[in-house]
């Protein structure tokens, strides 16, 4: 293989085939004592509890909005003088 103009670096189909690469696939390439590494990027699929999911991010948001009320008020009511 020839790397062209701009390090473009085109891939035989029969390597794209036994690498299941497809048109529009992102991969990562990486360097390990001095050879190219390709990994494909493909999404997982996960089964996900959509109850749970709100849950956790219902949680978060407090958290968050609790972080924030102390670190504007500092636990403090309004300071007269």
């Amino acid at each position: 293989m020839e790397v062209k103009k701009k390090g473009i670096l085109i891939l035989p189909k029969k390597l794209r085939e036994e690498a299941g690469i497809s048109e529009g696939d992102e991969v990562i390439v990486e360097v390990e004592k001095g050879k190219l590494i390709m990994k494909v990027l493909k999404p997982r699929v996960v089964d996900v509890n959509p109850h749970l999911a709100e849950k956790l991010v219902r949680e978060e948001y407090e958290l968050e909005k609790r972080g924030h009320e102390k670190m504007f008020y500092d636990g403090k009511t309004s300071s007269r003088h």
